[in-house]
């Protein structure tokens, strides 16, 4: 099977079963979804489209991890909308998504670069981790660099300890490593390291736009991973065209990895607030259905309770 070839989803509910369940904060939760086939088939940078139920809506998450032996794909998730809050509440472990679409989009190029610095800020620390320990096993010197807001929502620092030859922590307050953003460890490495090859980061746009700014006078190719707003995934929406250069691409279909000193991230960052209205009467929407369902339910156990 091709990396670049979706998985399809027409599977019985078994096949999207989540078999492990953690929290980082009270935001952030990783999912493990069983799907053999498509942790064979996944790789570095690629991404998946996500249905929670028959009526939800199709939601780009990039793969965090995959377990060919154990037959899973790890997703790292913040509960921000409507459906990752929803996520969020619904799914633990021996409960199944409705639907899984991938891998999806082009891998990320690896092999050819011998001393590569992977920047993660945020969710983006999730990402950037396959793509550290796939240049690590073909013999890149690698240098990790995560970003967290405090020391209490750092996450997986054993597992990019394990692939990463430096590892670089940055925090806002300064509880634990460098304090300040990614782009203060970026300069670090920068000045100590005099050989390297390739720079990628992977978060919020405008931390991917400060390291490709940091990258820039420095000459040094800087990989971004982008997760505009998508919808198909297939490229036949152009909801995630993105301005590259003096062209226009599709991430889903063309990246999501593109040269961040060719990316023009003050347009992707306007377009990223396009359905802002929209998102947030859904969330609304959502939030009074919850409330309902909670109101509902605390009158059944109290009548419930006066019956006995």
């Amino acid at each position: 099977m091709s990396a670049q070839t979706p998985v399809q989803t027409q599977q019985t509910l078994s096949e999207f079963e989540i078999v492990d369940r953690r929290d980082f904060s009270d935001v952030t939760y990783l999912l493990e979804v069983h799907h053999p086939l498509m942790a064979k088939a996944a790789r570095p940078g690629q991404f998946v489209i996500v249905m929670l139920h028959e009526h939800g809506e199709r939601i780009p998450l990039t793969i965090a991890d995959f377990d060919r032996t154990r037959g899973t794909i790890t997703l790292v998730i913040q509960a921000v909308g409507k459906t990752t809050r929803e996520m969020q509440q619904v799914c633990r472990v021996g409960t199944t998504l409705h639907a899984l679409t991938g891998p999806m989009g082009e891998p990320s190029h690896i092999g050819a670069s011998r001393k590569v610095v992977c920047v993660g800020g945020g969710l983006g620390v999730a990402p950037v981790y396959p793509q550290a320990r796939a240049h690590r096993e073909a013999g890149a010197y690698v240098i990790g660099i995560v970003g967290f807001r405090s020391q209490d929502l750092v996450f997986w620092e054993d597992k990019f300890r394990a692939c990463c030859d430096e590892l670089i922590i940055c925090t806002d307050d300064g509880s634990v490593g460098l304090k300040g953003n990614v782009t203060v460890g970026l300069k670090q490495a920068i000045a100590t390291h005099a050989d390297i090859d390739e720079v990628v980061a992977i978060g919020p746009p405008i931390m991917m736009k400060a390291c490709a700014e940091t990258t820039r006078p420095h000459f040094l190719k800087t990989m971004v991973s982008l997760n505009p707003i998508m919808v198909d995934g297939t490229g036949m929406c152009g909801g995630c065209r993105v301005k590259v250069g003096d062209g226009i691409k599709f991430a889903c279909v063309d990246g999501p990895d593109f040269d961040g000193h060719q990316v023009d991230f003050d347009d992707l960052m306007v377009r990223l607030k396009r359905f802002a209205d929209q998102e947030r009467a859904a969330f609304e929407r959502w939030s009074e259905t919850c409330r309902g369902r909670t109101a509902a339910a605390l009158l059944a156990t109290a009548a419930a309770g006066r019956g006995a």
